[in-house]
């Protein structure tokens, strides 16, 4: 037989051959006792211990950890507050690693800190009939004989909690920012950078290894769109099957009423000795760099409803910040995440 004649073969007989091997002994229907539905039933305050978070930023590429804390109201408005800060210089703060080994400025650049706080108000709450795909799992599939196994699903009805939110909150964040780059991509020269007394930092310096300071007060306004299930069943011959996580996702606009770069801070050598020219230390106006004070951002964020677990965050979108330098990709993990109704009263009786 030809190749031609083979590869029709082939193509005849694949489909057969993947339709015996879907064809599995277990796939049988299974039966189930609904445990427990309900969406409202979560807890109110969720605390987020982050391990590692990392961000793609174009001002500053940056690692580290992090807090989270997000406290639910009467199902009207959720509260939410978080902070993150580098490891340490050399993991991960590229910025500020750099300018350590190469800067020929004065200036002391500061850890990226950030620190973010806000609110969601529920316009629109309500519950609706959905659907949930769980897995089927014994305890027999421990260890390599589950990591090699295709799960079986079964769909399982549900109510699914919708929660439509607006958002308003407010962020502020430092980092250190290396001006060339920026002169280089935004056409400015050393002489655009001049000191009080207007004189040019040109006149000492057109190579310098120039960084500094920013930092920024921002504002955000959005909104979101939650998703919750909370559903437990029993199943005949199976473990029990659970789906209660809390899907969000969010779109804000930013804008930052406050932002600044800290001047250059530059003290010229003489070119014979090399010994700093201490009379000639001067502080040169940043104010040729051209801001960018509104941005945007899309993100979501994933936790379950359990007293201990975990959670998934990811934003991008463009930060206020220097022209050019405003996009930035955000991955974040909570591990662990404690979670409390916040209610630990109990009915009395007497005899």
């Amino acid at each position: 037989m030809n190749r031609i004649g083979q590869f029709l073969l082939f193509t005849l007989l694949l489909p057969h051959a993947l339709l015996a091997q879907g064809e599995r002994k277990d796939k049988t229907a299974v039966t189930y006792e609904e445990i427990y539905d309900e969406p409202y039933s979560v807890n109110k305050l969720f605390v987020h211990l982050q391990p590692f978070y990392g961000e793609l930023f174009a001002t500053n590429v940056n690692a580290g950890f992090g807090m989270e804390a997000q406290y639910y109201l009467q199902d009207k408005v959720d509260f939410k507050a978080h902070f993150r800060k580098t490891y340490s210089q050399k993991f991960y703060d590229f910025t500020r690693d750099l300018a350590a080994k190469t800067s020929d400025t004065d200036n002391d650049i500061q850890i990226f800190n950030y620190y973010e706080f806000g609110l969601n108000w529920h316009v629109r709450d309500f519950d609706e009939s959905s659907k949930t795909k769980m897995f089927l799992y014994r305890n027999s599939y421990k260890g390599n004989k589950w990591a090699a196994r295709v799960p079986l699903t079964a769909e399982i009805p549900c109510k699914v909690r919708k929660i439509y939110g607006a958002r308003l909150g407010g962020m502020i964040w430092d980092s250190g920012v290396h001006l060339n780059r920026v002169m280089e991509e935004q056409g400015i020269s050393y002489s655009d950078f001049k000191s009080g007394d207007g004189i040019a930092l040109s006149d000492f310096t057109t190579t310098a290894d120039l960084f500094t300071n920013i930092s920024s007060k921002s504002l955000y306004l959005g909104g979101s769109m939650t998703w919750i299930r909370n559903v437990a069943v029993q199943f005949d011959k199976f473990e029990p099957g659970v789906d209660d996580l809390i899907l969000t996702t969010y779109f804000d606009i930013l804008f930052a009423p406050s932002l600044k770069i800290d001047n250059i801070v530059y003290t010229p050598r003489d070119p014979n000795s090399g010994a700093p020219l201490l009379t000639e230390q001067r502080a040169y106006s940043t104010s040729p760099v051209d801001l960018k004070s509104f941005g945007f951002r899309a993100g979501i964020e994933g936790k379950f409803n359990r007293q201990f677990s975990w959670a998934y965050g990811g934003e991008i979108g463009y930060r206020p910040g220097v022209q050019g330098k405003t996009f930035y990709a955000l991955i974040k993990i909570s591990i662990p995440v404690f979670g409390t109704s916040l209610d630990y009263s109990v009915e009395a009786f007497g005899k």
